[in-house]
């Protein structure tokens, strides 16, 4: 008899927890609390984009290319000829 009383006092809080969490969840307070945290996010974030400072783009013309020498005494290595001769 006890332990069919304490299973249904398991079950009675376990309904009420999860009853008590979903009536706050979909309450009205709780819906203006979280509307109103996502504005003030959204103005904390504008205004900060206000204050960011823009860099001058200073990446033109920065790559050099290089002629390939024709260089006859110059070996030429390839990765998989390295691998495949271990000498």
């Amino acid at each position: 008899m006890i332990k069919e009383l304490k299973y249904l006092f398991f079950i009675i809080t376990i309904f009420l927890f999860f009853f008590l969490t979903l009536k706050y969840y979909f309450s009205d307070d709780n819906k203006k609390n979280s509307y109103r945290s996502f504005k003030q996010n959204d103005e904390k974030i504008i205004n900060y984009s206000k204050k960011l400072i823009i860099l001058k783009n200073d990446t033109s013309n920065i790559i050099e290319y290089v002629k390939k020498t024709n260089d006859k005494n110059k070996k030429s290595y390839n990765f998989w000829n390295l691998i495949n001769n271990n000498e």
